[in-house]
């Protein structure tokens, strides 16, 4: 997989094909080499390109390349238990951190019962669990915060977009297991090294990885590359990652939420109520490196 290549072309169409933002003649004195025969290319990419061709067809795709990893194996069949097996490791997984670890993380942190603040958040896990996009459920996980959970504004409004961004403990946890599962589907023996490198690398891919549908594909490259293992056999994860993805993105969603609900916890008494019950503006440096710090 030419991942270079991929980028260096998406980078260089993007200038061409990008919607005119500006008056036209503007963009023409800034970007000298612009394309203006290529002006109706946003129109064509959002009207036909990406609805008729990428949604219609991406399905055929995903069967030829599963197909083709398929037919490389002796025994089809067990490629299915191991995938079936995959599925049910990251499910399980992904409850055990978002149920366990991160509530206890709560309750340890703030004394207070981590529960009853996570069902303030039903509506934005729900809207996660339906887009699988942790940046498109920024706006309702700022107002469960807000009107539910009764996190301070500027704690929200700062801890949020920062966790939306870089806070990907999900996308980690799934990309991590994935390499591994590629591994024992290609009978390569990992040491404690490599599981290591794993983990390292996968935390840190996640967070370059972007809050959108399935960018933890992209990002897996990374992850495979570190140990050796083959790029192309992503394509092995494809058939599933569609719902996989979608409780991450909860994950996701749900440690930007307690990360947001400790701080303000930690940080009471750094943000006083004024006589008119409005907050006043954040003051103190340590309170600025306190909320970066336990956000990453």
């Amino acid at each position: 997989m030419n991942v270079l290549g991929i980028v260096i072309f998406s980078a260089t169409m993007d200038g061409p094909t990008a919607p005119d933002r500006l008056n036209p003649e503007t963009l023409r004195g800034q970007m000298p080499m612009r394309l203006s025969w290529f002006s109706p290319g946003p129109v064509l990419v959002q009207s036909w390109f990406y609805p008729v061709c990428v949604l219609r067809y991406f399905p055929f795709g995903i069967i030829f390349l599963v197909a083709g990893k398929i037919l490389d194996m002796a025994d089809p069949s067990t490629l299915g238990k191991k995938l079936g097996w995959y599925g049910v490791t990251v499910l399980a997984g992904l409850f055990v951190h978002g149920l366990i670890l991160l509530p206890l993380f709560y309750f340890i942190l703030t004394h207070k019962n981590p529960f009853k603040y996570i069902r303030g958040l039903l509506q934005a896990m729900v809207i996660a669990l339906a887009t699988s996009s942790s940046s498109a459920t920024l706006p309702i996980t700022m107002k469960c915060l807000l009107e539910n959970c009764r996190v301070d504004r500027q704690i929200a409004r700062f801890v949020l977009p920062v966790g939306a961004t870089i806070n990907m403990d999900g996308t980690a946890l799934y990309e991590a297991v994935a390499a591994i599962f590629i591994a024992q589907v290609n009978d390569y023996e990992l040491d404690f090294g490599q599981l290591v490198t794993i983990s390292i690398t996968a935390t840190a891919a996640s967070i370059g990885a972007a809050g959108i549908p399935q960018a933890g594909l992209v990002t897996m490259v990374i992850v495979l590359t570190s140990v050796g293992l083959p790029p192309d056999d992503i394509t092995l994860i494809v058939a599933i990652d569609w719902i996989l993805d979608r409780f991450r993105t909860m994950i996701n969603v749900l440690g930007d939420a307690l990360a947001a609900g400790i701080i303000a916890h930690l940080c009471r008494k750094d943000f006083p109520l004024s006589e008119s019950g409005k907050v006043r503006e954040l003051t103190t440096l340590r309170t600025l490196t306190m909320l970066t710090m336990l956000t990453i």
